[in-house]
């Protein structure tokens, strides 16, 4: 760690220097850099402004990164940490540990426009999405329960294609590259007339993966339109279908890992091997929503969104055959008031609810080599969470901005055991009423440096997978997961914007944290952890280093880092007779850090290059196993070929891993009989051509 921080250091300061103005250059050489705009709080908000740590991903970003997955990109966030255990089998952790997310995503609310992707019983199935399908992706971090129901890491806003068409285009992918990959996406964008808008966005991914028995098949169709049918009425609806299948492969030792990390989880005791098993996820998902907007007045606006979804999943683990089928239905709407007193005094507020409806059969077999046996465990939960949410904010004199909003959250998992044993009656666990208020606000010391401070309640309730997790028992002692954040932060531009730096610092200590254990089976299960202490450092730095064609040699020249620090303690947490209290929390690096440079040439050649690095963590609540710190290095050329006006044709080439690292991604925490290990590829290789239309 001490030989990577002066390059670090060293790289904060050139961008830091570069991204100065010149004394020699006139305002009326500058170039001006458009303002940063994120969707935050019911509206469009210039980001110096924003009263919370929050960043925008543009589609730019996402494609000159590898374009099967959305990894590289979110990982450029301070804060957030996003993993691939082999291809296609995502998890996610924004503030927090990933101990709550072997098989996905929690603490995080993930929408869709204003259609929560995280459903009923909490799960977020993000691997169903195709990058392609997204024209945004808006970060808000910290907890915002108050606004957006149960959270407590923050919200991601995914904006799909086709609600904001400024014109006809269109776009067909074909790449491969190592391990079999094959990659196809057709995205269609068209501007019928000035109140009528579509996208069309369709995709087929596969691989052999990188190790043993870890295949990935997926295809996804997604639509978006928008109509404004009336001057005051706009109306939104998207729909995604996605079938997605991918393999396995399991945990392994350290030995194992050292020894083969391309082999799957081998046989032991008297449970079979990943592959034996046929060991992987099915997943065939509906998803889609309808919203409208009205401006009933001149200052009050009124939204509302019905959304759902409709989920056949299948997983043949090594001890079972679990089916599922998992259908939601939601409603999230809210009124909008905005005024304006005199000229240097804007006023608004918002009170609105969401809430969301599950219904989940959950059915558990003996896997017999990937073929169902006899039954093992039936159990049928329906969940419900709402929330009910008021807003205010005021904005004095263009400078400062107050708000403050309070949201009473309600959860509820209703459960019924239908095999071995049915019961007549059915159980209830209910996490009571909780209000989340927060109270935050944001200052411009000068047009280009703002100040901003927040207190924020999160919650978080066990999810569906939680609570009946693959030990196939409900657990009905699980308690949410409450704290206080409280957070300060600074943003500071240059008059330009060439140079633009964030940075936050937190401290949010959590109550009844929700930890991972594995029994001797292989089977996971969870318990509250007492206290988890959480305080982090998050800094970003954005720099155009070059004026655009200031250069004959390069273009272009921007710069992005982002450094994340993570002081995550347990607070008194026992298990029987293990007391880990004041150890390190599980699967959290102490740093992580990442830099993206985008170099454009002339002729149309561009370059990314970009480097992430990740501390060692601990890899059970005892601190006894830790992971190795790990530098990934990414590169992706392209060369842009302009046929005609209308007609352009990009070849593209990237290797993975250019400094063949071997590293873990998607350990296994707090595994059983130490098979933490969830090796990484090696150095890949990829290409392709994008035609553009």
């Amino acid at each position: 760690m001490h030989k990577f921080l002066p390059l670090t250091l060293s790289i904060f300061s050139f961008a830091f220097l570069f991204g100065q103005k010149p004394d020699s250059v006139s305002k009326s050489q500058e170039i001006e850099f458009e303002a940063v705009e994120i969707i935050a709080y019911f509206s469009k908000q210039p980001l110096l402004g924003l009263t919370s740590s929050a960043q925008n991903i543009s589609s730019r970003q996402i494609e000159i990164q590898q374009t099967t997955t959305l990894l590289p990109a979110l990982n450029t966030v301070p804060g957030i940490r996003m993993e691939e255990r082999s291809p296609g089998s995502y998890r996610l952790a924004m503030r927090g540990s990933l101990i709550r997310s072997p098989f996905g995503i929690r603490n995080t609310k993930i929408y869709m426009d204003e259609f929560p992707l995280t459903d009923a019983g909490g799960n977020t199935y993000l691997n169903l999405l195709d990058p392609a399908s997204i024209s945004s992706i808006h970060v808000l971090k910290g907890p915002d329960g108050s606004l957006y129901g149960a959270n407590s890491g923050g919200v991601i806003r995914i904006q799909p294609k086709g609600f904001d068409v400024n014109k006809n285009q269109g776009s067909l992918l074909l790449g491969g590259g190592s391990f079999g990959l094959f990659q196809e996406q057709l995205s269609i964008q068209r501007k019928v007339n000035d109140k009528y808008s579509f996208s069309v966005d369709q995709s087929f991914t596969r691989s052999d993966g990188y190790r043993e028995n870890s295949a990935l098949d997926k295809k996804t169709f997604q639509t978006a339109h928008n109509l404004q049918y009336s001057k005051h009425n706009e109306l939104r609806i998207l729909a995604l279908y996605s079938d997605l299948h991918y393999e396995t492969p399991g945990g392994l030792t350290e030995f194992q890992f050292k020894e083969n990390p391309t082999m799957a989880r081998p046989a032991g005791g008297p449970n079979p091997s990943a592959s034996e098993q046929n060991a992987g996820i099915y997943n065939k998902t509906f998803f889609g929503g309808i919203a409208h907007d009205a401006q009933i007045t001149k200052n009050l606006s009124h939204t509302i969104s019905i959304f759902g979804s409709h989920t056949e999943f299948e997983n043949p683990f090594i001890t079972n055959y679990e089916f599922r089928t998992e259908k939601n239905l939601g409603l999230r709407t809210y009124l909008s008031y905005k005024d304006t007193i005199k000229e240097n005094i804007q006023w608004q507020m918002q009170l609105g609810f969401e809430g969301q409806k599950g219904w989940n059969e959950i059915e558990n077999y003996d896997n017999n080599q990937g073929v169902k046996g006899n039954p093992q465990a039936k159990d049928n939960l329906d969940n419900s969470q709402g929330s009910y949410f008021y807003r205010a904010m005021a904005n004095l004199y263009k400078r400062w901005t107050i708000e403050a909003s309070v949201g009473l959250n309600q959860a509820k998992i209703n459960y019924n055991t239908l095999f071995p044993i049915a019961q007549n009656s059915s159980g209830a666990i209910n996490f009571g009423n909780i209000l989340m208020p927060r109270v935050a606000t944001s200052y411009l010391i000068t047009k280009t440096l703002a100040v901003r401070g927040s207190i924020s309640k999160g919650y978080s309730p066990p999810t569906i997978a939680e609570v009946r997790s693959s030990n196939n028992t409900i657990n009905t002692e699980l308690k949410p997961e409450t704290g206080i954040n409280y957070e300060v932060g600074m943003r500071w531009e240059t008059s330009n914007r060439r140079f633009i730096a964030d940075v936050s610092l937190y401290n949010y200590k959590m109550n009844n944290g929700i930890v991972r254990q594995i029994n001797e089976d292989g089977a996971d299960f969870y318990v509250n952890a007492g206290e988890i202490n959480q305080q982090g450092i998050e800094a970003s730095v954005w720099a155009f280093i070059l004026k655009p064609n200031s250069s004959r040699f390069i273009r272009k020249l921007n710069l992005q880092s982002a450094a994340t620090f993570n002081y995550y303690r347990f607070g008194k947490y026992q298990v029987k007779e293990n007391d880990f209290s004041q150890n390190k929390v599980t699967a959290v690096p102490d740093w992580v850090l990442s830099n993206t440079l985008t170099i454009t040439f002339p002729k149309r050649f561009g370059l990314n290059i970009s480097h992430n690095y990740t501390s060692s963590m601990p890899l059970n609540d005892a601190n006894t196993v830790f992971s190795e710190e790990f530098h990934l290095v990414q590169l992706k050329g392209t060369w842009n070929w302009k046929i005609s006006s209308k007609l352009e044709i990009q070849f593209f080439a990237g290797i993975d891993n250019l400094m063949n690292e071997k590293y873990s991604l998607g350990n296994d925490i707090n595994a059983f009989g130490n098979r933490y290990f969830n090796p990484a590829a090696s150095r890949n290789y990829f290409g392709g051509v994008k035609l553009g239309f």
